[in-house]
């Protein structure tokens, strides 16, 4: 009896026993369908999947007809699998002269086993892959076993057709094709494109089973970028600048060209330079050296240029008229400081040819006159001591010493260009509103946003900042600045046939504090032609190792050359007077009707941007005047001096992304993302291409892929 009651009671702690096992697996099972569910399912398809990226062909940049001056082409990833890698120093060996790269670096990457793949090195040749590839196909049995390692992923990297031409301002990108300076960085955003992205299946061994539910996403490219630099002015201004470099031994030299009318920079250089497909990336200082770009960030005492802004201030003012007499000595004291001419005394003089002998002490009396509130207001007016806003990083402001802390010595100075400095992209921006009818244009080198179909998203229209002086003034200082190089110290820029006005300058040269003896920076400042500006330009000379380092021997020779290979090109054959046409005034009209009468008349008509069906408010030159035949005209019809281009971004494909990837990739575009369910991307509103205003929010739904 009692050995039967002790089997019951052990099938019945057995029966319990099981009792509470199926329970216990019964709360593992729900834990593992319920509350664990969507880890474990996104853990599987983690060791089942394979994400790869794809990376998106970055952006062109174009000059303002259309040439391609930056492009991206087609590299290689190169990957190793060092799992399949039986013999590593066999494998190095054989590798590294190929790819370039020392036997231990490939041996430390391929160190890991657990990695089922490691990068080799980014932006390999078509040619070098091709070489690899060949590899794996070998007669000889070991080397394709070891080549058999590899893995090749398509990138990308950027191709520099015209070399070192526009380098600084062009800029460079990283190995990761991310912008690293000029415009490259500046519009990394709008360049760079959407990564696509390669979700595989693979089996236990990483290999890829096909025909099961591979997904491909495309990469979307990058925008194009159409600049206002011309590729033919900025060819010309390189040639000029390389020789200038060589005569005059310089330390460095540059040129700026400008749309004095609009603002629109035509070309930029600067020499030394450097080749932007083999950039010196091992010598970090060198290579941030030669990537500045010295025309807008460093800045400089511009000397006698400066006058230029001096003179248009003391002629708009009314405290002088250049029919004015003066008398020069060949000094002037003020405050107790002796303040020189830099020759002989000029003795009896007009202010006309004052500014055309560049006499220091009738532009200190002109500064004086004016006093601190007058000058300072006009200097402000054109831009000094602030930026310009131009469309690169790292511009600099110049330096303009506080009005409240001027002395009359610093007045003094500053009126033939000394106690101030300025950026060459300030200085030009300012000169070109003394000739362009009175208005201070905001530079500018993005034309155009193009997508990748075509369409135009972004077009920069013409800006005015502010009205230094008015046209009256501005029609006399053309007049005035044309003398200067016609029969006075700028003789060595002029060209027979063209009108061309512009103004030497010799500064000096500050190091450690002190003024190095016999050491300048020459420079010309000038446009072209005279009565109807389609150029301006700065050219510099820094440290001139010549007998004679003085603007109109260093720099004005080679504003020279320029001018005589552009005007041509810009203007045709030299114009005379009897091609001289009179401008009607079309104030009031709509700009399409006036645009059509200008044009038939044989003048080239420049707008501000707005509806063909708004009125003219202002013209420049205005109605009256007599213009050459293909003479510019601005017309400003909008309801303010310039129109803000609206913004749209372009709705990137988000499908097969995680949650985490979609909101970085949306948020890279200013756009918000609105998440339903979990896993990957399966749809998104709205749809990918859509052009949309920053700050929209794209619903995306995400869900896991069926095992």
């Amino acid at each position: 009896m009692q050995t039967e009651l002790h089997v019951r009671k052990r099938i019945l702690g057995l029966l319990l026993l099981f009792v509470l096992l199926f329970f216990l697996l019964f709360l593992r099972i729900v834990l593992l369908t319920t509350v664990r569910s969507a880890a474990l399912t996104e853990r599987g398809i983690r060791q089942w999947t394979r994400e790869g990226t794809v990376f998106a062909r970055r952006g062109s940049i174009l000059d303002v007809h259309g040439n391609t001056l930056v492009m991206s082409a087609t590299a290689y990833i190169v990957s190793a699998d060092p799992r399949k890698i039986t013999d590593a120093s066999a494998f190095a060996d054989l590798i590294a002269p190929v790819l370039s790269m020392s036997g231990e670096t490939v041996r430390s990457k391929i160190a890991d086993r657990t990695k089922a793949s490691v990068t080799l090195k980014r932006q390999v040749s078509a040619e070098t892959a091709g070489r690899l590839r060949n590899l794996q196909l070998s007669e000889d049995p070991q080397t394709a076993a070891l080549a058999k390692a590899l893995l090749f992923d398509e990138d990308v990297r950027r191709v520099y057709p015209y070399g070192a031409m526009l380098v600084q301002t062009l800029g460079l990108t990283n190995v990761d094709n991310v912008g690293q300076s000029g415009l490259e960085q500046q519009y990394d955003s709008l360049l760079r494109g959407v990564a696509g992205q390669i979700l595989r299946t693979v089996d236990g061994h990483n290999r890829t089973v096909y025909d099961s539910g591979n997904l491909y996403i495309e990469p979307q490219n990058g925008n194009d970028l159409v600049l206002t630099i011309d590729a033919t002015v900025q060819q010309i201004c390189e040639k000029a600048m390389r020789e200038c470099y060589q005569v005059n031994k310089a330390q460095a030299v540059h040129v700026i060209a400008m749309d004095p009318f609009t603002g629109a920079i035509l070309a930029m250089c600067s020499k030394p330079d450097y080749d932007p497909n083999d950039p010196p990336r091992g010598e970090a200082d060198a290579l941030n050296d030669l990537m500045r770009i010295r025309l807008i960030s460093d800045a400089y005492e511009p000397g006698s240029t400066f006058k230029i802004l001096t003179a248009a201030a003391a002629i708009d003012s009314g405290i002088t008229r250049p029919e004015e007499g003066f008398y020069c000595s060949g000094k002037i004291k003020v405050d107790g400081d002796t303040i020189r001419c830099w020759g002989n005394p000029h003795e009896a003089e007009t202010m006309e040819q004052a500014l055309q002998n560049s006499c220091n002490p009738v532009f200190v009396e002109l500064a004086l006159r004016m006093g601190t509130d007058t000058f300072y207001a006009y200097l402000k007016a054109f831009g000094l001591g602030s930026k310009t806003s131009v469309d690169l990083q790292g511009e600099g402001s110049g330096i303009l010493i506080p009005q409240r802390s001027v002395k009359n010595v610093d007045l003094a100075r500053i009126g033939f260009g000394q106690s101030v400095a300025v950026t060459p992209l300030q200085l030009l921006t300012a000169a070109c509103s003394v000739i362009n009818g009175g208005r201070l244009m905001r530079p500018y080198l993005l034309k155009e946003v193009l997508s990748p179909e075509g369409d135009v998203l972004l077009r920069t229209q013409p800006k005015v900042v502010s009205r230094p002086v008015s046209e009256e003034t501005s029609n006399t200082m053309r007049l005035l600045l044309e003398k200067v190089v016609s029969i006075g110290g700028a003789k060595n820029a002029g060209i027979e046939g063209f009108r061309i006005g512009g103004k030497t300058g010799t500064a000096q040269v500050y190091k450690n504090g002190r003024i190095v003896k016999d050491v300048h920076i020459g420079s010309f400042l000038g446009f072209a032609p005279a009565d109807d500006p389609r150029i301006a330009l700065l050219v510099i000379v820094d440290e001139a190792d010549t007998p004679v380092d003085y603007g109109g021997t260093t720099a004005a020779p080679f504003a020279r050359q320029i001018f005589a290979d552009v005007l041509p090109y810009l203007c045709g054959s030299p114009l005379t007077d009897s091609e001289q046409i009179l401008i009607p005034e079309v104030l009031g009209q709509p700009l399409w009707k006036a645009s059509e009468q200008l044009t038939a008349l044989g003048f080239t008509v420049l707008t501000d941007g707005a509806a063909a069906s708004d009125e003219v408010r202002e013209q420049m030159p205005a109605g009256g005047a007599m213009l050459p035949k293909g003479g510019q005209i601005m017309l400003f019809a909008g309801q303010s001096d310039a129109q803000e281009a609206q913004t749209l971004v372009c709705v990137p494909s988000v499908k097969g992304f995680s949650v985490a990837d979609a909101a970085s990739l949306l948020g890279q575009r200013e756009l918000e993302l609105e998440i339903n369910g979990n896993g990957f991307a399966v749809e998104q509103a709205p749809a990918a291409g859509t052009f949309v205003s920053p700050g929209t929010t794209i619903n995306v739904e995400f869900a896991f892929p069926n095992p």
